[in-house]
């Protein structure tokens, strides 16, 4: 049985409050160098609007090559010494809603069947993304997924501003793609062109990280929702996982 890489690439989040579970969301593996990292929306690690402050996640792992059944939960706890373990970042704009986790290689199962992101799937310049183009969010929205295998689900989309240009001043672009709650965190990605080298096996362009449906002030009686969501440019993630 093959399995498309990309799928592995992306993982199912739950966050918690010691055993009370909170909320359903998404995540992604990126690496950097040896070291491997855990991306998501940093608002599904805390949130004080919405007084969400879990104190641990877990993410769902897959453990048989031959048999995509098989998972085991991992937990990642998100403080040490009462100290947050995430990294994330601030631009002009303000706070990025991104978050880094790295996560220790010596305490994943044996064997853990994944793939992960590197800074060679990083889009080489802004000008190679046009508006329109056609984009993939894989995540687990309403925390629906493939139940037996453990398997994202792919909403396609489009950009739905100029990339490379922060929408309203921000350090994020525009998709017009239906989304739900419990995608926050996942990756937006493109086809490359070709399989460039140090891509691997994953011959795909990570441009953002999925935030959060982006709506106005309307007449819900008469508009329908905008459709169209925040993804956070993804070369965050050089800052985030450097050092």
């Amino acid at each position: 049985m093959t399995i498309e890489p990309l799928i592995l690439t992306t993982a199912r989040v739950c966050t918690f409050d010691g055993q009370t579970p909170l909320t359903n969301a998404s995540g992604f593996f990126f690496e950097r160098g040896e070291r491997l990292f855990l991306v998501t929306s940093r608002h599904v690690l805390s949130d004080a609007a919405s007084g969400h402050f879990p104190d641990r996640i877990e993410i769902e792992l897959h453990i048989d090559a031959e048999n995509m059944a098989k998972s085991t939960g991992f937990s990642i706890p998100l403080y040490e010494d009462g100290k947050s373990v995430w990294r994330q970042g601030v631009d002009a704009g303000g706070e990025v809603d991104v978050a880094a986790i790295e996560i220790e290689r010596q305490a994943l199962p044996e064997p853990t069947i994944y793939r992960a992101f590197t800074p060679a799937n990083l889009p080489g310049g802004f000008d190679q993304v046009e508006i329109g183009s056609s984009v993939l969010i894989l995540g687990f929205p309403l925390g629906f997924h493939d139940t037996l295998h453990h398997m994202p689900v792919a909403r396609q989309g489009v950009v739905a501003s100029s990339f490379g240009l922060r929408f309203q001043g921000q350090g994020y672009f525009l998709t017009d793609a239906r989304t739900h709650r419990g995608a926050s965190g996942a990756p937006v990605v493109a086809r490359a062109p070709a399989l460039e080298a140090g891509q691997g096996d994953l011959p795909w362009t990570l441009l953002g990280v999925h935030s959060a449906r982006l709506d106005v002030g309307r007449d819900a009686r008469q508009d329908e929702a905008l459709g169209l969501n925040c993804a956070w440019y993804a070369d965050i993630l050089l800052a985030l996982t450097e050092g």
